[in-house]
């Protein structure tokens, strides 16, 4: 379990920008040290549970310490290699649904970190998804990964456009997707034993 965080570790731990972080560290409302012969700033965990709280910040996402992912699939085979995947990994969180507008429901109610989405959904397409995903504010820094099996290569520059961060085909290559999203979550792609 991580016991110090940077500013931006702790901005995405409580969803505001690290600005607010940087602030609220320089005004001694959130304690924590700065490295020796550096300007870096780094809070320990208690320190950040403390303000948490002090704030009324939900404390879900420090308690736990994963990150967390919507999966957006309507094949069950491939909902279940995502979350296995990520579930073996440890440092994720994963909730799945099989249609567009449980994604976007989904999205505002858990606030997933990244949603896993496949383009082609039962209902609205995935590009749809990301476009309303995108247009919230509240949803802005939800990292999207799009997915699919049938998408012409002239499309994926259209679903970047949307809003996507970063696209892969299926058949999925499952370290290829865990590297990918850990990069977008800007964490260590594997883990030490």
């Amino acid at each position: 379990m991580k016991t110090v965080f940077t500013t931006g570790e702790a901005a995405k731990i409580c969803k505001v920008s690290q600005q607010t972080i940087i602030r609220c560290f320089d005004s001694g409302q959130l304690k924590g040290f700065r490295v020796p012969g550096s300007r870096f700033r780094r809070i320990p965990r208690d320190a950040l549970y403390r303000f948490m709280k002090d704030n009324n910040i939900p404390t879900d996402a420090l308690e736990s310490g994963r990150r967390r992912i919507l999966v957006v699939d309507d094949e069950p085979e491939v909902v279940q290699i995502i979350k296995d995947a990520l579930l073996a990994d440890g440092r994720f969180e994963v909730k799945d649904v099989d249609n567009g507008f449980g994604a976007g429901m989904m999205a505002k109610e858990y606030h997933p970190d990244l949603m896993v989405l496949d383009i082609m959904l039962p209902d609205i397409n995935g590009k749809a998804v990301c476009e309303l995903v995108r247009r919230d504010p509240s949803m802005s820094d939800i990292k999207i990964f799009c997915i699919s099996g049938m998408i012409e290569e002239d499309k994926i520059g259209e679903l970047h456009e949307s809003g996507a961060d970063d696209f892969m085909s299926k058949p999925l290559d499952v370290d290829e997707l865990l590297r990918r999203i850990c990069k977008l979550l800007d964490i260590e792609a594997s883990r030490e034993s």
